[in-house]
């Protein structure tokens, strides 16, 4: 049976060398720190679109799209998907639950300088329909339609120019009245919406980007797709709402984990390098306890194990200090262009137990890297030569 050396030792090493120990608990928890902000933010992008996703609703978008700016369908085929659709749910009236959309970007200015791309929408009367109560008017009212008003979404007052109820807004030479600010879960809340007829004219776009419907329980979505897949009149290309939306953050989330890797190892780095250091430092300063170890009869694999022990410790301290600096991060809000659609979204950081966990164990590597050395050293030593020395 292996027998160690009692762990209270590592940890009271720790505790005497404690300037050198904090040092490079900095410098690993500053790592840590900005790989789990970087993490942070992705999640908090992909949950904008994962939670907002629901499967009972779909959208009907122009075969090979792999967004709704990239689609397009004349009035006339989105009637025909509508009415002729028998997956499509009715409403007490017996009205299809669907409706034709116009999605563009829109260049405007933002509050704090500069311009971004904002999505409008035009809808029609049944996409409230749809949304149902997930759709919350926070403030004013919803706009009439056939007017030239609009409601904007919460996210983007705080960072849009004329995004207030009772400002105005410009498309191309069309004024819109805010008249309501509205929370919709998902990306949504970082969207103006208007009346699709009014919104078609200002943007002298004539046609729907998408048709969006929801289905009847127990409808056959697989079998829907693959019946419209080669549909002669009406061909679409079929996606449930979280499938689509989870679709949308592939690309800026894929930048954003190259992005947190790239800091990692750059960082991760200079840290196994702080770790290494203070490591030898502490075992040059131990060698006479070593040999003492030694002596007493603890193989040098024991000493190896130990060092070992000590240096994931110092590892997991640094992480948990690196989760301090970024929980405060949770739920600021932030903003980014969303590269799948080139348009802003707004959203928070979001500080998840995953984001934590992987940041623990981050650390906890760097200190093992960092351990190797210093440890590989001390096991090696000759009792002799080590007692001689101390």
């Amino acid at each position: 049976m292996l027998k160690l050396p009692p762990f209270s030792y590592n940890l009271r090493s720790l505790w005497v060398r404690k300037s050198a120990t904090l040092l490079t608990m900095v410098g690993i928890g500053a790592t840590v720190a900005v790989l789990a902000g970087v993490l942070a933010l992705q999640q908090g992008f992909a949950s904008l679109y994962t939670t907002g996703g629901r499967s009972d609703v779909v959208m009907f978008l122009r075969p090979g799209a792999t967004s709704e700016g990239e689609s397009g369908f004349r009035r006339e085929t989105a009637e025909i998907i509508k009415k002729n659709i028998p997956e499509i749910a009715l409403d007490d009236e017996g009205r299809p639950l669907a409706s034709g959309e116009l999605y563009l970007a829109v260049r405007r200015e933002k509050l704090d300088g500069g311009e971004t791309n904002v999505p409008i929408r035009g809808v029609e009367p049944m996409s409230f329909a749809i949304a149902g109560e997930a759709m919350q008017i926070l403030e004013g009212r919803h706009f009439e339609a056939g007017t030239d008003e609009v409601i904007v979404g919460q996210a983007l007052v705080a960072r849009i120019k004329n995004c207030q109820v009772g400002r105005t807004i410009l498309i191309n030479t069309t004024p819109f009245k805010v008249v309501g600010v509205f929370d919709y879960s998902g990306p949504f809340r970082s969207e103006v919406w208007g009346d699709a007829a009014r919104m078609s004219e200002a943007l002298q776009r004539p046609g729907f980007s998408r048709v969006v419907a929801r289905l009847k329980p127990g409808a056959n979505l697989k079998a829907m797709t693959a019946r419209l897949k080669n549909d002669k009149q009406t061909p679409s290309k079929v996606l449930d709402e979280q499938t689509y939306l989870t679709s949308q953050t592939m690309a800026l989330s894929v930048t954003l984990y190259a992005l947190g890797v790239f800091l990692a190892l750059v960082m991760g780095t200079a840290a196994v390098f702080a770790g290494t250091n203070t490591m030898l430092a502490a075992i040059s300063a131990r060698s006479h306890e070593i040999g003492v170890l030694l002596a007493i009869g603890f193989r040098p694999f024991s000493i190896f194990v130990s060092f070992m022990f000590e240096a994931v410790v110092l590892g997991l301290l640094g992480g948990l200090a690196g989760c301090l600096m970024v929980i405060p991060l949770n739920g600021l809000q932030t903003g980014t262009t969303n590269f799948q659609t080139f348009t802003e979204v707004a959203f928070a950081f979001s500080v998840t137990p995953k984001v934590l966990g992987i940041a623990v164990l981050f650390a906890c590597m760097l200190g093992l890297l960092g351990g190797l050395i210093p440890a590989w050293s001390a096991a090696s030593r000759d009792p002799v030569d080590a007692l001689r020395r101390g």
